[in-house]
C-alpha cells in the first residue's frame, strides 16, 4: 500500500492548533489521556467492528501515537498522521513494518481508496474557522477509505459538555500553573489556557476552540461523500448514545459505492441530535 502525503509547512495556515498541539504544555495538561484508556477503547471497537487481521488503518490526528501503537500491536497495518511535528517525532520512535507516522495537515489529501478503517479520536475535528474546511476533512477521510470501509469519529457531546462546563479552573502540574477559562457561543466552545512558570511569569496563552456539531450535522457532512452513519455510541465503553447525557458522541459510518439513504441507525431507534 502506498500513501501519498504532501510536505509541510502549514504553520501559517493553522491559527491556534499548530502551536498549541505542538507545545509541551498541551501534553502535560492532557497526560491523563493515557495508554490504558486507549487500550480499553480500542479493545471495545475491535470487538464491535471485527476487522480482519492485517486491515489497513489510518489514525487521523494521531498525536504521539498512543492509539496507533496499540492498533499495530493487534496485528493491523497502521498509519498515523498529525500536524504537530514534535508529536510525530516522538511517535516515530515506535515505528515498525506495520506502523508508520507522518507530519501532515488533514485538510490536504492523504490517501485514495487505501484504508479499511479511518479513526479520528479524542475530538480531533471541528477546529476550523471556515466551515468549508470541515467538509474538506470529511471528503479526505471518505476518499481515503475503500468502498465498504469504516470511519470512526470520536467527538464531544454538545449538551453534556454545556451542562458540565467549568467556567474557571486552576491546575498545577510539574510546577507550572494552568489557569483555564471556558465559555461558548452559539456555534463553538472555547477554552483559554494561561500558563505561569514556577517563578510566576506567564509562559504562554492559548485559546482552544471546537465547533458544536451534533449527530445530524455529521449526517449532513457525511452524506455528499457516501458515508452512511451506522451507529452512535455515548462513551468509551461503547454504551448507547443519549443526546442529553452521554459524555461522548462516537460515530461509526461506512463508505458506500453510491451514496446512502439519509438516516441513522442507533441502539436508540431514530436517535438524532
Amino acid at each position: 500500500m502506498t500513501v501519498t502525503l504532501l510536505d509541510p509547512p502549514y504553520a501559517e495556515r493553522s491559527p491556534w492548533f499548530a502551536s498549541w498541539f505542538d507545545s509541551i504544555h498541551y501534553h502535560k495538561l492532557y497526560a491523563y489521556r493515557d495508554e490504558i484508556e486507549a487500550a480499553g477503547f480500542i479493545d471495545g471497537l475491535i470487538s464491535r467492528l471485527r476487522p480482519e487481521s492485517g486491515a489497513t488503518m489510518l489514525d487521523l490526528g494521531c498525536g504521539a501515537g498512543r492509539h496507533s501503537k496499540y492498533l499495530a500491536s493487534k496485528g493491523f497495518r497502521v498509519t498515523g498522521i498529525d500536524l504537530a511535528a514534535g508529536s510525530i517525532l516522538e511517535a516515530k520512535r515506535f515505528e515498525g513494518p506495520w506502523l508508520h507516522f507522518f507530519q501532515h495537515d488533514m485538510r490536504l489529501p492523504f490517501a485514495t481508496n487505501a484504508m479499511d478503517y479511518v479513526f479520528s479520536f479524542f475530538t480531533s475535528f471541528g477546529y476550523f474557522e471556515d466551515p468549508a474546511e470541515h467538509l474538506t476533512v470529511v471528503r479526505n477521510m471518505a476518499e481515503s477509505l475503500k468502498t465498504g470501509g469504516c470511519l470512526v469519529l470520536d467527538y464531544l457531546n454538545v449538551a453534556c459538555a454545556e451542562a458540565r462546563m467549568m467556567p474557571r479552573e486552576v491546575r498545577i502540574i510539574d510546577g507550572f500553573t494552568y489557569r483555564i477559562t471556558r465559555w461558548s457561543d452559539t456555534s463553538r466552545f472555547f477554552k483559554r489556557i494561561v500558563i505561569e512558570d514556577p517563578d510566576g511569569h506567564e509562559g504562554g496563552n492559548y485559546v482552544e476552540q471546537v465547533a458544536k456539531f451534533g449527530v445530524e450535522d455529521f449526517n449532513q457532512m457525511f452524506s455528499p461523500y457516501g458515508l452512511c452513519l451506522d451507529e452512535v455510541y455515548g462513551d468509551y465503553r461503547l454504551t448507547s448514545y443519549d443526546a442529553e447525557t452521554s459524555p461522548r458522541m462516537i460515530l461509526v459510518a461506512r463508505k458506500t459505492a453510491h451514496g446512502f439513504e439519509s438516516g441513522v441507525r442507533t441502539r436508540r431507534t431514530g436517535a438524532l441530535a
